[in-house]
């Protein structure tokens, strides 16, 4: 006797930050039509392979791969595990986020991005057509798009759970920047008056005389806007470990590295 199969996909991204997904967390019903195919696909395989189809990804735009990282993993496994076992969906669904996550499994984060997903077929899945379903939904929603292709992220990890009560498979995938590759570089003003530049989009001022510290998860362009209504602005890109030294030569203003 034959049976009309029930198939269910649905995604959700994050990029950690204030802003994050604040929606309330779904409760995942019983299907009507279960998986009783017996079918049990490895999850350390599908993860795998997630990774390494996001790499291949990442490669072909020209983005540089990211290597998977202990901690993150640890932060997926948690999450995918906790939604399983209550069948509750959201980035918020254990009531934190993903920085928070990742924080609380030792990640000193620079950056944090998460992409989630659940998927449920009643034919049951395979390892590579259930690693092959989060993937494809991931990179043709332009959300999860921007997370997997971010370029500065380094660090990677994707874990799959099973709810026993429901059948539906749970996927958290992760990227990361850790605090220690954060680009951290000095100016000083040796102008003899106060001089703006611009970090990216935010605009600041420095007293003659001081040195500012900045530190940066995403690099940035910095600008110094040269002293009167027509003078030429000086732009650099600030690497780590730079300390700039910013002095006045006639209507322009000098920017160069310390030594």
């Amino acid at each position: 006797m034959s049976r009309t199969a029930l198939v269910a996909v649905f995604f959700a991204w994050s990029v950690a930050s204030p802003a994050d997904d604040q929606a309330k967390p779904e409760q995942i019903q019983v299907p009507k039509v279960p998986d009783d195919s017996g079918k049990r696909p490895d999850l350390a395989k599908v993860a795998e392979k997630i990774i390494d189809q996001t790499n291949e990804f990442r490669k072909k735009e020209g983005r540089e791969p990211v290597k998977a990282n202990a901690k993150l993993a640890d932060t997926a496994k948690s999450f995918t595990a906790f939604m399983a076992e209550k069948d509750l969906y959201g980035h918020t669904a254990d009531g934190t986020g993903p920085a928070d996550r990742a924080k609380k499994h030792g990640y000193d984060y620079c950056l944090v991005l998460e992409n989630i997903a659940y998927a449920f077929d009643s034919r049951g899945f395979d390892a590579d057509p259930l690693a092959e379903k989060f993937f494809t939904g991931w990179k043709e929603s332009p959300g999860h798009r921007r997370n997997m292709l971010d370029p500065d992220v380094t660090e990677t990890a994707v874990a799959v759970a099973r709810s026993e009560a429901t059948g539906h498979y749970y996927a958290v995938q992760m990227f990361g920047r850790p605090k220690s590759a954060a680009i951290e570089f000095k100016i000083e003003n040796k102008a003899g008056e106060e001089i703006e530049y611009a970090l990216g989009d935010d605009k600041f001022t420095l007293k003659v005389g001081y040195t500012r510290t900045h530190t940066l998860c995403r690099p940035a362009e910095l600008t110094f806007h040269g002293p009167g209504e027509k003078a030429e602005a000086t732009t650099v890109k600030p690497a780590t470990g730079d300390h700039f030294v910013v002095t006045r030569d006639g209507d322009k203003y000098q920017v160069k590295k310390k030594e």
